[in-house]
């Protein structure tokens, strides 16, 4: 991985990335490491540039996972990102 900052997961963060997962996992061997595969690619966008996405909700940006119907949730701050959760497309977050 190779950021141009830090990224921090939210504890809440990284129990929906780790149940959505497993989710995966149990729905086709293999399609929870290419969730993860996603989630990283996400990631690394979103560290290069993430002036890039759209502000939703005071300072929080949103990025979208290809392939997966989920979205990253973050904050930027100017060393690191913090990502605050990772939702399926269909929730609704929480302000």
């Amino acid at each position: 991985m190779d950021h141009s900052r830090a990224v921090v997961f939210r504890s809440t963060a990284q129990t929906q990335v780790a149940t959505a997962q497993a989710w995966y996992e149990l729905q086709r061997k293999g399609l929870g490491a290419e969730f993860a595969l996603n989630l990283e690619a996400a990631i690394e966008r979103v560290a290069r540039n993430p002036e890039h996405f759209p502000i939703v909700h005071g300072q929080v940006r949103r990025a979208f996972l290809k392939r997966f119907p989920y979205a990253l949730f973050f904050l930027t701050e100017p060393n690191r990102m913090v990502v605050l959760s990772c939702l399926h497309t269909r929730q609704e977050p929480k302000a």
